[in-house]
């Protein structure tokens, strides 16, 4: 199959502060060309490079907040988050699990630094991306989905190079965990020094990386150091990364949803109207209490 070259290197932005707990670089949409439409279904990637929060008696987080016309997905690779939600879902994202989160008709949320880590302080490093759902299941019932590092499928790679954790998706034949709308390959990779790992996407499908731990190669000519994002074209299938040091690298790949993106704050929609009824029912108290 022909090789699925890279469109784009992108380095991290300057950070911001998402509340008083999250110290994020934004990927998507708000680097170019990472618009929402050129990462269909992708709508928003924040990227909590390793960073340490030193300890204290109130949780640093962002308090309430909703959400409508998407899903949020929380990666945790250090630290540990809490989650409360008005559909009555709570709990604690611990290194290696997954929160995924379906707003569709719309919720309220907050989320945080879980108690005892904030009392012990120490290094954070998370992605949480959203995901935007088709028009047809904007509106569906809110759902929650706790992954727990345990439920992870996994894929040892050949030679021990590593293994692959597959979220969503399918990988060597594999299913992830996580249920979708829309076909989503969400990929956490491992590998060893020296590790390669192989991938096939159709060519249709907006695919990107991004190095969480380590440096790699692309395509055996391209070196790809830590908290940088790769964007790959949509032309070919295949690509390869290798590792130069231990790594851990984050793969998604989906199918383009190809409909209009109206988005406001929270909101995510199809139309300017959908969003203003979207803050009309978030003021009527419709998205329910926490």
């Amino acid at each position: 199959m022909k090789t699925r070259k890279i469109e784009a290197v992108l380095s991290p932005r300057d950070p911001h502060m998402v509340g008083d707990g999250f110290r994020v670089h934004n990927f998507i949409p708000s680097m170019y060309p990472l618009s929402r439409e050129r990462m269909s279904p992708f709508i928003m990637l924040d990227y909590n490079s390793k960073f340490y929060f030193p300890p204290t008696n109130q949780p640093r987080g962002v308090d309430v907040h909703p959400h409508r016309g998407f899903e949020t997905v929380t990666i945790a690779y250090k630290g540990s988050v809490a989650h409360h939600d008005s559909a009555g879902n709570s709990g604690v994202i611990k290194e290696g699990d997954v929160q995924w989160m379906t707003a569709a008709s719309g919720i309220l949320h907050k989320e945080y630094h879980e108690k005892e880590f904030s009392a012990k302080g120490g290094f954070f490093q998370m992605v949480q991306l959203w995901v935007n759902l088709p028009a047809k299941d904007k509106m569906s019932a809110p759902k929650y989905q706790e992954i727990t590092n345990e439920n992870i499928k996994r894929v040892t790679l050949d030679n021990q190079d590593g293994e692959v954790e597959i979220i969503a998706g399918n990988y060597n034949g594999m299913n992830g965990a996580a249920s979708t709308f829309t076909p989503i390959n969400l990929l956490n990779v491992s590998l060893k020094k020296d590790g390669k790992a192989n991938f096939s996407f159709p060519e249709n499908y907006n695919t990107a990386l991004l190095v969480i731990e380590g440096t790699i190669i692309v395509n055996d000519s391209r070196k790809v150091a830590g908290d940088h994002f790769v964007l790959f074209e949509n032309e070919g299938e295949d690509f390869q990364i290798e590792a130069i040091e231990d790594a851990k690298v984050l793969v998604l790949s989906g199918e383009p949803i190809n409909e209009p993106v109206v988005s406001h704050g929270p909101f995510v929609m199809n139309t300017r109207e959908e969003i203003n009824q979207a803050f009309e029912d978030f003021y009527a108290g419709k998205f329910g209490k926490l």
